[in-house]
């Protein structure tokens, strides 16, 4: 089963690639802003705005549709510090990792 769009285009179908592609370019250019922003700019921002801010990285994984959490990493370019922090507070045992006596 397919879900809804949640974006539409004015017949009221789902918008394409291509068409927020386009559309984005046009904003951009109309807003005087840097070129170079693009869907793709724009994803990983996104991304890398709520990981930054606490995000769980599974969810942000199913937000962006990957089938595979490394993908993620790479896409959000997640320095291996926060990663670590963010594995820390959540996994269960992560907080006893690389500690003494934390070995089981």
């Amino acid at each position: 089963m397919k879900a809804n769009p949640m974006f539409v285009n004015y017949k009221g179908g789902r918008l394409t690639m291509r068409s927020v592609d386009r559309l984005v370019r046009k904003y951009v250019a109309a807003t005087s802003a840097r070129m170079g922003i693009s869907p793709h700019a724009l994803r990983h921002s996104f991304a890398t705005h709520l990981l930054e801010r606490g995000a769980d990285l599974r969810a942000i994984q199913e937000m962006l549709g990957h089938s595979r959490l490394s993908t993620t990493q790479r896409y959000t370019h997640v320095n291996a510090a926060h990663l670590l922090e963010v594995y820390r507070k959540a996994h269960p045992r992560a907080g006893r990792a690389g500690k003494a006596g934390g070995s089981e």
